[in-house]
């Protein structure tokens, strides 16, 4: 067999061989980009449900201290919202500070549009809200 008729046969193999790898990326990374972007966004949802149980919190905190009012709850909420960059953000507080006894509850429920926090503005969360609620007793 002469040298030229296996450079041929070696050439013709790396042909196919590149013609398969390149069907096998069409297929594959469309879903590996899928799979990669949605990833990317439930991170994100769970990121957004962090940072309102602690916005949730810190406002709990607040509005259970002698002395408080709706306004500072209302007040140290948006600071740290605005801080952590959530937008369409809803804060409800349950009874108003100024009338809580002591050893009576405060409720605080912070809720968010997944819509306009995410990052890429996917459809895997559009018209989700997520909410968070903290409950402490005055002090």
């Amino acid at each position: 067999m002469s040298s030229s008729t296996c450079k041929k046969r070696q050439r013709k193999r790396q042909s196919r061989r590149t013609g398969i790898a390149v069907v096998e990326l069409a297929i594959c990374l469309p879903l590996i980009v899928l799979i990669f972007f949605g990833t990317l966004e439930t991170c994100r949802a769970i990121y957004l449900r962090q940072n309102l149980a602690i916005v949730a919190y810190e406002g709990a905190r607040v509005g259970v201290l002698p002395g408080s009012s709706s306004a500072v709850v209302q007040q140290q909420c948006e600071m740290l919202l605005e801080d952590r960059g959530i937008d369409g953000y809803d804060v409800v507080t349950s009874p108003t500070p100024e009338t809580l006894q002591v050893g009576g509850t405060f409720q605080v429920t912070v809720t968010a549009q997944c819509d306009k926090n995410t990052m890429i503005g996917s459809q895997l969360f559009a018209g989700k809200v997520l909410s968070e609620t903290v409950v402490m007793r005055a002090e």
